[in-house]
Protein backbone atom coordinates (compact mmCIF):
# COMPACT_ATOMS: atom_id res chain seq x y z
CA UNK A 1 0.00 0.00 0.00
CA UNK A 2 1.62 3.26 -0.98
CA UNK A 3 1.37 6.40 0.15
CA UNK A 4 1.27 6.10 4.14
CA UNK A 5 1.97 8.41 7.09
CA UNK A 6 5.04 6.75 8.84
CA UNK A 7 5.51 8.09 12.72
CA UNK A 8 9.04 7.87 14.69
CA UNK A 9 9.54 9.46 18.18
CA UNK A 10 13.24 9.59 20.04
CA UNK A 11 13.14 7.25 23.03
CA UNK A 12 13.05 9.78 24.87
CA UNK A 13 9.78 10.86 23.55
CA UNK A 14 7.20 11.76 25.64
CA UNK A 15 4.51 14.18 23.90
CA UNK A 16 2.32 13.96 20.62
CA UNK A 17 4.78 16.78 19.77
CA UNK A 18 7.87 14.48 19.73
CA UNK A 19 6.49 12.45 16.93
CA UNK A 20 8.03 12.92 13.07
CA UNK A 21 5.11 12.30 10.66
CA UNK A 22 6.84 11.45 7.44
CA UNK A 23 3.67 11.34 4.32
CA UNK A 24 3.45 9.36 1.53
CA UNK A 25 5.79 6.50 2.36
CA UNK A 26 5.87 2.67 0.97
CA UNK A 27 6.26 0.41 4.18
CA UNK A 28 6.83 -3.10 3.81
CA UNK A 29 6.82 -5.62 6.90
CA UNK A 30 8.80 -8.89 7.08
CA UNK A 31 8.13 -11.18 9.87
CA UNK A 32 10.56 -14.31 10.91
CA UNK A 33 10.31 -17.15 13.14
CA UNK A 34 12.76 -18.17 15.14
CA UNK A 35 13.26 -21.87 14.37
CA UNK A 36 16.03 -24.68 15.53
CA UNK A 37 16.99 -27.15 13.06
CA UNK A 38 18.26 -30.57 14.31
CA UNK A 39 19.23 -33.19 11.44
CA UNK A 40 19.42 -36.59 12.88
CA UNK A 41 21.59 -38.90 11.41
CA UNK A 42 20.76 -43.11 11.04
CA UNK A 43 16.97 -41.63 11.40
CA UNK A 44 13.88 -40.10 9.67
CA UNK A 45 13.56 -36.65 9.03
CA UNK A 46 14.37 -33.93 10.84
CA UNK A 47 13.61 -32.11 14.33
CA UNK A 48 12.38 -28.73 14.09
CA UNK A 49 11.93 -26.31 16.77
CA UNK A 50 9.51 -23.49 16.85
CA UNK A 51 11.53 -21.62 19.66
CA UNK A 52 8.57 -18.64 20.31
CA UNK A 53 9.94 -15.79 19.09
CA UNK A 54 9.88 -13.57 16.41
CA UNK A 55 11.38 -10.09 14.81
CA UNK A 56 9.96 -7.83 12.37
CA UNK A 57 11.67 -5.54 10.00
CA UNK A 58 10.12 -2.70 8.61
CA UNK A 59 11.42 -0.90 5.28
CA UNK A 60 10.09 2.21 4.93
CA UNK A 61 10.61 4.48 1.95
CA UNK A 62 10.11 8.05 0.66
CA UNK A 63 10.98 11.53 0.97
CA UNK A 64 12.46 13.21 3.47
CA UNK A 65 13.60 17.04 3.73
CA UNK A 66 16.67 17.96 4.88
CA UNK A 67 15.25 18.94 8.35
CA UNK A 68 13.03 15.96 8.72
CA UNK A 69 16.54 13.56 7.83
CA UNK A 70 18.39 15.23 10.68
CA UNK A 71 15.77 14.61 13.26
CA UNK A 72 15.73 11.04 12.00
CA UNK A 73 19.10 11.34 11.55
CA UNK A 74 19.43 11.69 16.01
CA UNK A 75 17.34 9.13 16.50
CA UNK A 76 19.69 7.02 14.71
CA UNK A 77 22.44 8.22 17.07
CA UNK A 78 20.90 8.60 20.04
CA UNK A 79 18.81 4.94 20.79
CA UNK A 80 15.72 2.87 20.23
CA UNK A 81 13.07 5.21 18.77
CA UNK A 82 9.55 4.43 18.21
CA UNK A 83 7.80 3.72 15.81
CA UNK A 84 3.78 3.36 14.81
CA UNK A 85 2.88 0.30 13.00
CA UNK A 86 0.17 1.34 10.56
CA UNK A 87 -0.90 -2.42 9.92
CA UNK A 88 -1.43 -3.32 13.54
CA UNK A 89 -2.40 0.53 15.42
CA UNK A 90 0.73 0.53 17.81
CA UNK A 91 3.69 1.85 18.91
CA UNK A 92 6.85 -0.43 18.44
CA UNK A 93 10.31 -0.08 19.77
CA UNK A 94 12.67 -0.86 17.24
CA UNK A 95 16.42 -0.23 16.19
CA UNK A 96 17.67 1.18 13.32
CA UNK A 97 19.38 -1.54 11.13
CA UNK A 98 19.87 0.63 8.26
CA UNK A 99 19.23 4.19 6.89
CA UNK A 100 20.00 5.73 3.63
CA UNK A 101 19.53 9.22 2.60
CA UNK A 102 19.77 11.00 -1.05
CA UNK A 103 20.28 14.59 -0.55
CA UNK A 104 19.97 15.00 -4.43
CA UNK A 105 16.36 14.23 -4.28
CA UNK A 106 15.58 13.83 -0.61
CA UNK A 107 14.39 10.06 -1.00
CA UNK A 108 15.31 7.79 1.86
CA UNK A 109 15.34 4.04 3.04
CA UNK A 110 15.03 2.91 6.43
CA UNK A 111 15.42 -0.21 7.94
CA UNK A 112 14.16 -0.86 11.41
CA UNK A 113 13.98 -4.15 13.15
CA UNK A 114 11.85 -4.91 16.50
CA UNK A 115 12.70 -8.01 18.28
CA UNK A 116 9.53 -9.30 19.97
CA UNK A 117 10.23 -12.47 22.41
Amino acid sequence: MAGMDFFIRPATGTNSADWVRISNCDIQVRLTRRLTRTIVRGEEGDNLHDEGSESTVYTVRGDLTLDEYKRVLSMFRTGQPYIHDPFEERDVKVVFAVMEYDGSNESFMFELIEDIV
